[in-house]
């Protein structure tokens, strides 16, 4: 590939050679930089380097829209001075809680033959870059997407970490995709996926650099992306969603973005750095648009007990229910989520008196609805209560009025942009009600936690629920989970559903119950739904329940320590004064794990980890500095340091 060409040499160069629009755009720290060219063909290139080695090759930028094509032909404008960015945030539910975005940014113009004119801003930060694209004028009352030309390319010893995603309306119900395929890990880069493209967050190694893309900053008016199917030579391409991926026509139907006006694309994120450096970063939610105005009184993270996880449809009825309220208060979890079919199985006046037997035991009601219109064929219900303003404003302050306090949203239609739009609505027109929200079947949120603090968890993950149901994805389990904090949970809420000490039926669990544990801290969900029952729970040994009780309903920072994606993870979050850590091994063999613990120098930790069976637990202790520990084959540990 043609190297970039700093601009000190530029002026000594031919005319035909790709000519610099500047020096090349740094972070803060000078470790990451990013280089932007007009080619001699007249195409828009950017390449991305880390303390001066390649980790974006070469690779294309662009957008065609209905007559306006600003991918060919283009001429410098001009390139804005750099600008330094400073953005201070608050999450309520995330691996942060106080979040200090620091970037250095460049707007570059471009023109094609006709004139037209598109923008492009770039923002380089400790931990990675991001652009995307504006189009103010160009002569269009309506920009109407055609395509774009946004790629990846990694040289060709590159590994990557992806997740295939499903055939649009295949599946049960026709409810796919859904963000709910298995890993394909450590492939090589160019390798086809087996289905319609790769999800985000992708992660990639190149040398000793990790790499992580997604995307950030979606409003309802643009489509959610993907990588292609095919990447020849290593480059990944931006691709659409598929043709079945939108709303009912009377809800838009609009697959791809449009706008009046100022057409502005998401921001393509690139984190960048070492495999802790993405771990900690929050770039996912700092690329997102600032937080809409709803009580924070109401957006209160926490712990969910949940019947549907083991028992399925047929718990859904009144006297379950208040079983497993019980459960929660007893837990000090402060939430219960009742599932499908409540309307026909308990009905809203009977969800009414749940609410209140709730609240009288300081425990909140989250109900579960069906998104869909006619674009799948899953039948439970509530349906088709939520597809206009009018439905939901109505529906919302019904439920609002009888005490509860969110909604779970199930079986969404892909990435369509009326799709993207529907959910925006949704979380716009809950927090109105002043309700929290979860999205099942559902895209992956893309910063959304940020933008809605009534967002609490979403799924597009292949969760637990998958291994109650064929032994198959039961024994994938264990690597399936150790991608997660590296990949789907990297920047955004997860509602894995995880964490089951006893038996599940009809299945035979692989997972040791140290790595069950693990998953309470491991996974990041702004309400964490525990599949465990009531009966489960109560052989568990006293301080497996205390650890429980007490753990903390949202962090303040969190700390990689260890781990290798699909193999084992190792992260501690902090609460306060005490800093909680966890680990699972997703290998069959027994792992031996180096600990840097020097943050936790001086400390000694509670640790719980498996006991001899796989059904056991064993408490011991750990303190901080260099420490060597032995997590069992699928195996885990917790341990808290005050």
């Amino acid at each position: 590939m043609t190297k970039f060409v700093p601009i000190v040499l530029a002026f000594a160069l031919p005319a035909a050679v790709a000519v610099p629009f500047d020096a090349p755009l740094a972070s803060p720290d000078r470790h990451l930089s990013v280089d932007v060219r007009v080619t001699p063909a007249g195409t828009l290139e950017y390449a991305v380097q880390r303390d001066g080695k390649p980790v974006i090759l070469p690779s294309p930028l662009g957008l065609v829209l209905e007559g306006a094509d600003l991918a060919n032909g283009l001429t410098l404008a001009q390139a804005s001075p750099v600008r330094a960015i400073a953005d201070d945030y608050e999450l309520a539910a995330g691996k942060k809680r106080h979040i200090r975005y620091r970037a250095n940014e460049r707007v570059v113009t471009v023109r094609n033959p006709k004139g037209q004119a598109m923008d492009v801003a770039f923002r380089v930060s400790n931990d990675g870059v991001a652009f995307r694209y504006i189009v103010a004028d160009a002569g269009l009352p309506l920009k109407t997407f055609v395509s774009e030309s946004t790629g990846f390319a990694f040289a060709q010893d590159a590994k990557a970490w992806l997740q295939p995603v499903a055939v649009a309306q295949v599946g049960w119900g026709r409810a796919n995709p859904s963000y709910e395929e298995h890993y394909q890990r450590g492939i090589p880069v160019g390798t086809p996926s087996p289905m319609a493209g790769w999800v985000f967050p992708a992660l990639f190694r190149t040398g000793d650099t990790w790499v992580a893309l997604t995307e950030a900053g979606m409003d309802g008016s643009w489509h959610a992306s993907r990588l292609d199917a095919r990447s020849p030579g290593g480059v990944y391409r931006l691709g659409t969603p598929m043709a079945p991926e939108v709303a009912e026509a009377r809800m838009g139907g609009g697959l791809l973005a449009s706008a009046r006006g100022t057409l502005t694309s998401p921001w393509r994120v690139v984190a960048i750095g070492s495999l802790g450096t993405l771990v900690e970063s929050t770039l996912g939610t700092d690329l997102a648009l600032p937080a809409i105005a709803f009580d924070r009184a109401k957006a209160v993270p926490g712990h969910a007990s949940w019947s549907w996880a083991l028992l399925k449809d047929d718990a859904t009825e009144f006297d379950t229910q208040k079983r497993f309220i019980d459960y929660a208060a007893d837990m000090g979890w402060n939430y219960t989520l009742v599932d499908a079919e409540w309307d026909k199985r308990i009905g809203y006046e009977r969800m009414a008196e749940l609410a209140r037997y709730a609240q009288s035991k300081r425990v909140g009601l989250l109900a579960w609805y069906n998104s869909s219109g006619d674009w799948n064929d899953v039948p439970f219900t509530p349906k088709s209560k939520l597809l206009t303003h009018a439905q939901r404003k109505a529906e919302f302050a019904r439920i609002a009025g009888m005490g509860i306090k969110g909604i779970k949203v199930d079986f969404f239609n892909g990435d369509g942009q009326s799709m993207i739009r529907y959910y925006v609505d949704i979380l716009n027109d809950a927090a109105a009600a002043g309700l929290l929200v979860n999205f099942h079947g559902a895209t992956l949120p893309r910063g959304w936690a940020r933008t809605y603090p009534n967002l609490m968890t979403a799924e597009a993950v292949r969760g637990f629920e998958y291994t109650t149901f064929e032994q198959k994805d039961q024994d994938a389990v264990p690597a399936h989970a150790a991608m997660l904090p590296f990949t789907r949970n990297l920047f955004d809420p997860m509602d894995f559903t995880p964490m089951v000490f006893g038996d599940i039926p009809k299945i035979r669990r692989v997972t040791r119950n140290g790595f069950e544990l693990a998953e309470s801290v491991l996974f990041l969900s702004g309400i964490q739904h525990y599949a465990e029952m009531p009966e489960g729970m109560a052989k568990a040994p006293p301080y497996v329940k205390a650890f429980l009780r007490t753990l903390p309903r949202s962090w303040d920072d969190v700390k990689f320590v260890a781990g290798d994606p699909g193999r084992h993870a190792v992260v501690a979050r902090k609460a306060g004064s005490a800093w909680y850590m966890a680990g699972f091994n997703g290998t069959d063999e027994d792992a031996t794990l180096d600990l840097d613990l020097s943050f936790l120098a001086g400390r000694t930790g509670q640790l719980i980890t498996d006991g001899a069976g796989p059904r056991d637990f064993a408490q011991g202790t750990l303190a901080g500095g260099r420490q060597k520990i032995v997590v069992k084959a699928r195996g885990g540990f917790v341990a808290r340091f005050e």
